[in-house]
């Protein structure tokens, strides 16, 4: 198992863009989760091994998660940022929340995955 490690942060102005790198290994699938100040880990976008892909309501249509199998790397680009989207991003793989393993939705599984140590996005208005 790779430990993951994201890269690509950043402090950008609303509407603008960011993609964030991981580079991990997985046997079920590999995610993105995020954490603004006093407010809980939420899931972000999953793809697992299968290569189906769920995305949190709140970014659909304007993030996209992805894959490079061959460089153990996932990828979320993420466009039209909006401040709410500020927040720690963190890399993630094996993960399981009370709905099941890989899923986003539902509360953390504590203990559970493989967890990168985060990113940092900031958009600002």
């Amino acid at each position: 198992q790779v430990q993951p490690v994201e890269s690509g942060g950043g402090s950008v102005q609303a509407g603008g863009s960011l993609r964030l790198s991981c580079v991990t290994s997985s046997r079920y699938c590999m995610g993105w989760f995020r954490q603004a100040p006093g407010k809980e880990r939420e899931g972000v976008a999953v793809i697992d091994s299968r290569g189906v892909i769920d995305y949190v309501d709140s970014v659909k249509g304007r993030f996209t998660i992805s894959q490079d199998k061959a460089k153990n790397t996932q990828y979320l680009q993420m466009n039209s940022l909006k401040p709410e989207d500020t927040a720690m991003y963190y890399c993630a793989a094996d993960f399981r929340t009370s709905h099941g393993t890989c899923y986003i939705r539902g509360t953390l599984k504590a203990g559970v995955g493989y967890w990168g140590q985060g990113t940092q996005v900031s958009v600002s208005s």
